[in-house]
C-alpha cells in the first residue's frame, strides 16, 4: 500500500454518492458507477450495469445454431473474431467435426489481429481516461488498418460473422497476405511510437503506477482473466495452458506485470502486457502466414445443417478479455435448448470496488479504464 493511500484512509469528512454514467465517456460504455466519497477520497464503488441488454442467452435458445454466430458479434463488438472463435469450436467439439488445416491457420490470424485491434482501442482509450489525447489518434489509425483487412476478407469492419461452424464464410482474397505482412513490419516500429508517446511519459506513469493494485489472490478469488490477471504477474493463458485449436504449432511468450514502474498489479502493468501481448500477436501472425497451406476448400467441413446430438459442452477460449466460455446444451433440435456464456468483462468489473477503495475519484477513472471491459459482453 502505498503512501498516498496510507495518507488518504485517516481523513475524513462528509460522505457523499456520487453517479458517473452512465453517459460518461470513461465508462467505456453505458455503464452507472455509484461511488461513495469522503471529499475526493472514494470509500465505496458499486458498478450498476443492465442498460445495454443484449438478451443474448435467452435469444440463442429461439435461433438456429448458424444463426446464433451474428449475435455472438455484438456480445464483444470490439472483438468480435474472438466470439465467432469461441462459440463455433464449442460447437465442432459437440458434433464432433474436424475443420480444415487452412480453416484453422485463417482463424488464428483473424484472432489474433482482432487482438491487437481490440488491444489498440483498450490503450488508446485508457490514454483518454488519464488525459493523453494524441496516442488515441495514432492507435486508432493502426487499428483502421487491421479493419480494412477485415473488410477485404468478409465485407465487414466490425461485427463480421465470419467463422462458421466447420469453415469461415470467405477464402482469404488476393494480396491479403502481402497486406498483412506490410502492416506487421509496420506496426512493430509503431509500438515504439506509442512508447514514446505514452508508455514511458511521466505524467502517464505517475497517474498509474501504483493505482489500483490488483494482488494475484484478489484477481484470482474474483475469477479474473485475460491481461488483468496476467498483469497481477499471474502466467496464465488458455493458448498455452489448455491449448485449442492449433495455438500449440506457434512460439510465442506469455508477458505477465512485474512492477517495473511500480507494484505488480498496478494499472501500468495491466496496461504493459497489452502493449507485449500486441508484439505476441504480431510473432502468431507472421508464423501462421509462413504455415499456412496456400491450397484448400474452406467451405469443405462445413456441415448442411447444423444439428449437433444430444448433449453438452464447454468450451472456452482466450479472447483480448480473457477466459471467454460457451456452456451449450443440446436436444438434437436445430436450436439449442441452452447456451450460457461466460464473460470474462463481467468478473473484471466484478473486482472494480476492490481495488479503487481509498484512491480519488480521477484514480478510479484510471482503474476502470485499465480493466479494458466492454458491456456489450457483460449485459448479455
Amino acid at each position: 500500500m502505498t503512501e498516498r493511500l496510507i495518507k488518504n484512509s485517516f481523513i475524513h469528512g462528509e460522505e457523499m454518492i456520487l453517479n458517473i454514467g452512465p453517459q460518461h465517456p470513461s465508462t467505456h460504455g453505458v455503464l452507472r458507477l455509484r461511488v461513495k466519497t469522503d471529499g475526493e477520497i472514494v470509500s465505496e464503488v458499486t458498478p450498476i450495469i443492465g442498460y445495454l441488454h443484449r438478451c443474448f442467452e435467452k435469444h440463442c435458445e429461439n435461433l438456429t445454431y448458424e444463426q446464433v454466430i451474428p449475435y455472438t458479434d455484438r456480445c464483444d463488438y470490439i472483438a468480435s473474431m474472438n466470439t465467432n472463435f469461441g462459440y463455433v469450436v464449442a460447437v465442432e467439439e459437440l458434433m464432433g467435426i474436424e475443420v480444415p488445416e487452412k480453416v484453422e491457420y485463417i482463424r488464428i490470424i483473424m484472432a489474433e489481429l482482432n487482438r491487437i485491434a481490440s488491444h489498440l482501442l483498450a490503450l488508446g482509450t485508457f490514454g483518454l481516461d488519464v488525459g493523453a489525447t494524441t496516442p488515441f489518434l495514432y492507435m486508432f489509425r493502426d487499428r483502421e488498418r487491421i479493419l480494412d483487412m477485415f473488410e477485404m476478407v468478409c465485407g465487414a469492419r466490425l461485427l463480421y460473422n465470419y467463422m462458421w461452424v466447420g469453415g469461415v464464410s470467405h477464402d482469404l482474397p488476393v494480396g491479403f497476405v502481402e497486406a498483412t505482412f506490410k502492416f506487421l513490419d509496420d506496426f512493430e516500429r509503431e509500438i515504439d511510437e506509442y512508447n514514446n508517446l505514452l508508455t514511458f511519459n511521466k505524467i502517464f506513469i505517475e497517474r498509474t503506477a501504483d493505482v489500483g493494485i490488483m494482488t494475484p489472490e484478489v484477481a484470482i478469488d474474483y475469477g479474473v482473466s485475460g491481461p488483468n490477471l496476467r498483469g497481477s504477474g499471474v502466467k496464465w493463458d488458455l493458448r498455452k495452458n489448455d491449448p485449442y485449436s492449433i495455438y500449440d504449432r506457434f512460439d510465442f511468450n506469455i508477458p505477465v506485470g512485474e512492477g517495473t514502474m511500480g507494484s505488480v498489479g498496478d494499472c501500468w502493468d495491466r496496461y504493459w502486457v497489452r502493449v507485449l501481448e500486441m508484439h505476441e500477436s504480431v510473432k502468431i501472425v507472421r508464423q501462421a502466414l509462413q504455415q499456412m497451406p496456400k491450397e484448400g476448400n474452406v467451405h469443405e467441413a462445413l456441415p448442411k445443417k447444423v444439428r449437433p446430438p444430444k448433449g453438452s459442452v464447454y468450451k472456452r477460449t482466450e479472447s483480448p478479455r480473457g477466459d471467454l466460455g460457451y456452456y451449450i446444451i443440446s436436444d438434437g433440435k436445430p436450436s439449442p435448448i441452452r447456451l450460457k456464456m461466460r464473460s470474462p468483462a463481467f468478473t473484471s468489473l466484478s473486482v472494480l470496488n476492490e481495488i479503487s477503495r481509498g484512491w480519488m475519484i480521477s484514480d478510479v477513472l484510471a482503474v476502470l479504464g485499465s480493466l479494458d471491459i466492454v458491456l456489450g459482453e457483460i449485459d448479455r
